[in-house]
C-alpha cells in the first residue's frame, strides 16, 4: 500500500510520519516535492540552498521516486506531502495509484505555529486552499477520501489511528504510538529549523488547549482559510 498523507505546514505531519516509521512494514518519505516546489517557485524558504540539493528539483523524477520500488523491501510505503508544494503544472495522475488521507488542523493553530517559525505566512503558504482542491481531485477519482483531524489525535492517538487504520485497510499496530527520540533518518533537510519539538518527544503531544489568537495582520488569511477547513472538517473522521 502506498499512503499519501496531505497536509499544509505545523499539522502534526512529522508525528504521523514518525508513527508510520515506527511500522516494521512501512517505508517513509518527507515532503519529496519540496525542492521542485522552491525551483519552480524561487521562494526563501529557511534552508533553501540545502533542500535544493538534497531533492530532485524535477516533477517527473519526484513521481518515479515515489511511484517505484518501495525502499528497503517493505510492504507500505507512507509518503508525507505539503499541499502547498503541489502547484498548478505539477503533475497529479500519481495520485490515482494512492491511498490519499487528508489531515487537517483548525487554520488559527496552524498560523500562529507557523508565524513562530516563519514570519508573515501567505494564504498560499498554509496550504488550505490547495488542499481542498486536492480533496475534491481525489474525490472524482476514488470517492469519499479519509479525512482526519490533528486535533483528535491528539486527543487520543489510539482511537484515531485505530479509526484510520481501519478506514483504509491497514491493520493497526500498537508501534505507531511511540518513535525514539531524536528524529528519524528520512527527516527531510529542512529539519533542523522545523522539527526542533517532535525530535524531542517519543509519542504524540497531549491533547490542545484553547484555539490561539491569531494577529490582526493575520485575520485575513484566518477568514480566507477558514471556509476550506470547514468543508474537510465536516467530512473527518
Amino acid at each position: 500500500m502506498r499512503i499519501a498523507m496531505w497536509s499544509g505546514p505545523r499539522n502534526l505531519s512529522t508525528a504521523m510520519m514518525y508513527a508510520f516509521g515506527a511500522r516494521g512494514d512501512c517505508a517513509v518519505i518527507d515532503e519529496p516535492f519540496y525542492a521542485a516546489y522552491l525551483a519552480k517557485t524561487g521562494l526563501a524558504h529557511p534552508m533553501k540552498d540545502a533542500i535544493l540539493k538534497a531533492q530532485p528539483t524535477d516533477p517527473a523524477q519526484v513521481v518515479a521516486q515515489i511511484s517505484g520500488p518501495i525502499p528497503q523491501g517493505k510492504r507500505h510505503f507512507y509518503q508525507k506531502h505539503m499541499t502547498q508544494h503541489m502547484l498548478p503544472d505539477m503533475p497529479r495522475d500519481w495520485m490515482r495509484d494512492m491511498v490519499n488521507v487528508f489531515l487537517i488542523r483548525h487554520p488559527a493553530r496552524v498560523i500562529a505555529s507557523y508565524a513562530a517559525k516563519r514570519e508573515n505566512p501567505t494564504l498560499p503558504d498554509i496550504g488550505f486552499v490547495q488542499q481542498a482542491e486536492l480533496f475534491d481531485a481525489v474525490n472524482s477519482w476514488q470517492g469519499s477520501p479519509v479525512v482526519i483531524d490533528s486535533t483528535d489525535i491528539r486527543i487520543d492517538p489510539e482511537k484515531m489511528l485505530r479509526r484510520l487504520c481501519k478506514s483504509i485497510g491497514l491493520p493497526f499496530m500498537p508501534e505507531m504510538l511511540s518513535w525514539p527520540r531524536g528524529g528519524h533518518p528520512e527527516d527531510g533537510a529542512w529539519a533542523p529549523h522545523w522539527y526542533g519539538s517532535v525530535w524531542k518527544s517519543t509519542g504524540f503531544d497531549a491533547a490542545e488547549g484553547p484555539l490561539p489568537t491569531v494577529p490582526g495582520h493575520l485575520k485575513e488569511v484566518l477568514s480566507q482559510a477558514m471556509p476550506h477547513f470547514n468543508k474537510l472538517k465536516a467530512v473527518a473522521l
